[in-house]
């Protein structure tokens, strides 16, 4: 059973959280289960998505990397000349979509044992880091010759 949250009163009351909410409510939309995949965090700023695609040539297979959005797609072609006596294997296209954070960039990919192992790492831009602030303090000023009550005029 799919329940839907209704996110109009935090779109009221917050300024640039748009795309979290979008998020939020495209996370149901995305429920497919096939094909199997695994996320692993590799380091502070290392991934690595495995997708298991037995069956499935390297050309068969396509990767893009859209804005914030690595899109997998499979699409298999069918062999009319084969006469299943039994078909286990699972061989339909498929599309299978990764919302990415921001500056996340794909490192790479490779097939290996039925398995679509895509390498991603997360980049900061320096500009973007968090930094360190000096204060800086004013000279010290020579202290002002006070003149005195009597000695004035």
């Amino acid at each position: 059973m799919r329940t839907s949250f209704d996110f109009t009163p935090f779109y009221r009351s917050s300024i640039g959280f748009d795309r979290m909410f979008d998020l939020l409510e495209n996370a149901s939309l995305n429920a497919e289960n096939w094909p199997p995949y695994n996320i692993v965090k590799l380091g502070e700023d290392a991934y690595r998505i495995a997708i298991a695609v037995a069956g499935f040539a390297e050309e068969e297979l396509t990767i893009t990397h859209e804005a914030n959005m690595l899109v997998v797609t499979g699409t298999k072609s069918e062999d009319e000349e084969v006469e299943y006596l039994h078909q286990g294997l699972a061989v339909r296209s498929f599309a299978r979509r990764f919302e990415l954070a921001d500056h996340v960039l794909v490192e790479g990919a490779k097939l290996e044992n039925g398995l679509l192992v895509i390498t991603l790492r997360r980049e900061i831009p320096e500009e973007m880091k968090p930094r360190r602030i000096t204060i800086e303090t004013e000279t010290a000023m020579p202290a002002s010759k006070q003149i005195e009550g009597d000695k004035a005029a």
